[in-house]
């Protein structure tokens, strides 16, 4: 142990209470910051992973054709040029199967799934609703969401399957139609009425979609919705490690299909900026507490450096330099700010931990039995970070006023 660091620790040892204070205070700044980052990451993942699980990380969506228009030469001939800047957007996608065939090539691709999408009218025996059926293949589409993890009743995809006229049905819709598994109902489009059949029911979390959506065989919504050809849009899903990249591999899409290719990110922007905002405005407000530990060790070492006047004056006559009495009042900062970061990271792990385990019901954006907990390193270093920061500026000042003190002006009493 070099000299500084021993006077450091017996310097320390003469302040018990007060570096106990900004050692509390140190970390619960850095445990409660890990917790706050832990739940809102927990919560923004498991929103994204209830987009893309119900509407896949991509769609194929309106064709983009160029608008031209015709120039005259000075020899009277005439040609177009396309005008990027006036795109016109074809609505859906007239060869779904070119295009599916297209998009497997790109590397990242999980599955796709051709879905033919229209408004309707839903009637049961007490009430009418309005409702967006999705017709869809079963096994294109178990590739592309997590439909099968989404049904709630027995039955299921079996049976939905087995059915020409079975229909899956969202959870709140199903509720404010009364309808259950076996119940037949009405589904009206373009003035014509058909009878269809409660397969299953699913719920995804998401009450935007439970609310409205109604799957049915895409061969039966071709026939209501009077769509014999092409596609609503194409939905894609890519492996795990490719999800956050969707946007870069969409606007490659985009150029190769010459269609709209909106990644997840651009779908939900709102909500994930809504998220992002709260991170930030949680690691401010628990960074009070590591304020408070800064101002608390900024406090200590300026009474300290009143205190030990004499005993700077001794040091500085045995040949200890400026530096030296700067490093012994940093290393005590230091100190108690590695205590602290261990044992706060320690806490902040423990009670993300405990947090994970308490039962919570949520539903309305996803659904939730418990609170929802994301842990990841990068929420340690900031919390360690912001600390080390905070701590270190505040020490720095009266690290610096220690070492500015000559024996000459101690011993004449005229240090200031």
């Amino acid at each position: 142990m070099s000299p500084n660091l021993r006077i450091a620790f017996r310097f320390l040892t003469a302040k018990k209470r007060a570096m106990t204070m900004s050692l509390a205070c140190t970390v619960l700044g850095v445990g409660l910051f890990i917790v706050t980052q832990a739940t809102t990451s927990g919560y923004e993942n498991l929103f994204k992973r209830t987009l893309v699980g119900s509407d896949g990380a991509m769609r194929v969506e309106d064709k983009e054709q160029d608008t031209l228009r015709s120039m005259e030469t000075a020899h009277g001939s005439d040609f177009q040029i396309g005008q990027k800047e006036g795109v016109k957007l074809i609505e859906g996608v007239e060869n779904p199967a070119a295009v599916m065939e297209a998009v497997r090539l790109f590397a990242g691709v999980n599955g796709v799934s051709a879905i033919v999408r229209g408004d309707v009218q839903v009637t049961s025996a007490l009430t009418t609703r309005g409702a967006q059926v999705f017709g869809i293949k079963l096994e294109d589409q178990l590739k592309v969401s997590d439909l099968d993890r989404q049904i709630t009743t027995p039955g299921g995809l079996e049976q939905f399957a087995e059915m020409p006229d079975g229909a899956l049905v969202g959870r709140v819709l199903a509720d404010w139609l009364q309808l259950d598994v076996g119940d037949s109902f009405v589904i009206r489009a373009h003035d014509e009425s058909h009878r269809y059949r409660v397969a299953a029911i699913f719920e995804t979390g998401y009450r935007d979609i439970d609310k409205t959506r109604i799957f049915l065989n895409l061969a039966e919504a071709r026939s209501l919705l009077k769509k014999p050809t092409g596609a609503t849009f194409v939905q894609i899903s890519l492996v795990p490690e490719a999800v956050d990249r969707a946007p870069e591999i969409a606007a490659q899409m985009a150029e190769v299909l010459n269609h709209s290719v909106p990644p997840w990110q651009k779908r939900e922007e709102p909500w994930l900026s809504a998220f992002a905002a709260l991170r930030v405005a949680s690691a401010i407000t628990v960074s009070v507490f590591t304020l408070i530990a800064s101002l608390a060790m900024f406090n200590t070492l300026a009474m300290m450096v009143l205190e030990k006047t004499k005993d700077i004056a001794i040091l500085r006559s045995m040949g200890y330099e400026r530096k030296d009495i700067t490093q012994i009042f940093l290393w005590q900062a230091a100190i108690v700010l590695t205590i602290g970061a261990a044992a706060g990271a320690l806490f902040g792990a423990a009670v993300t931990f405990v947090i994970g385990k308490i039962p919570l019901h949520v539903t309305g954006i996803f659904k939730a039995e418990t609170i929802s907990v994301s842990s990841s390193g990068w929420h340690y270093v900031q919390a360690i970070a912001t600390a080390a920061v905070m701590v270190m500026v505040a020490s720095f000042f009266p690290a610096r006023r220690a070492a500015r003190l000559e024996p000459g002006d101690i011993v004449r009493g005229m240090a200031q």
